[in-house]
């Protein structure tokens, strides 16, 4: 069988025993795949002292953002999907970091607040969680983190729609 190494051409390579005609390296998916795989990796050793995942400091960051919101906006905010932001918050509120309530407005909505010590480890972990993005990001340029960043910025913008949890589109610069 034929390997072959990354390449940023989209040629493909036959692999002689009728496998595939491209190989891993040579799709974004896996590409993006293994990316986030390495950044949880890199988030749970710098953050290993909080305990907490990479989607409950999403929340976390959206609360601090906007305190009080209800769990269909969290989820949008986080890009988490919708039946999956109750879980993350019962996680939360069982840790004594989230307290949720229902709506003063409508009572059927369920609304979320960081609670102090929430409050204070969202903060804290912000430090940490910015040192695994460093760590991530060290070994390109200043000018290729720039590029990367922007491009990764102009696919989830183009793709939201596609995704089973959309997010809320990012503010303008």
């Amino acid at each position: 069988m034929t390997e072959t190494k990354p390449k940023t051409g989209g040629s493909s390579t036959s692999t002689g025993s009728g496998g595939s005609l491209t190989s891993l390296w040579e799709r974004p998916g896996y590409l993006v795949r293994r990316l986030h795989q390495i950044h949880v990796a890199i988030f749970l050793d710098e953050c290993s002292d909080y305990a907490t995942t990479p989607v409950q400091y999403a929340v976390m960051t959206a609360l601090l953002n906007n305190p009080g919101a209800d769990q269909v906006t969290l989820a949008n905010d986080a890009g988490i999907d919708r039946t999956n932001i109750s879980d993350v918050l019962a996680r939360l509120a069982e840790r004594g970091l989230v307290k949720r309530e229902a709506g003063k407005q409508d009572r059927r909505m369920r609304v979320a607040n960081l609670t102090q010590e929430g409050d204070r480890i969202a903060r804290d972990m912000e430090h940490a969680s910015l040192s695994a993005q460093a760590r991530l990001m060290a070994p390109l340029s200043a000018e290729k983190r720039d590029q990367l960043m922007s491009l990764m910025g102009e696919l989830v913008d183009a793709n939201n729609e596609f995704s089973r949890a959309p997010a809320r589109k990012r503010p303008a610069d």
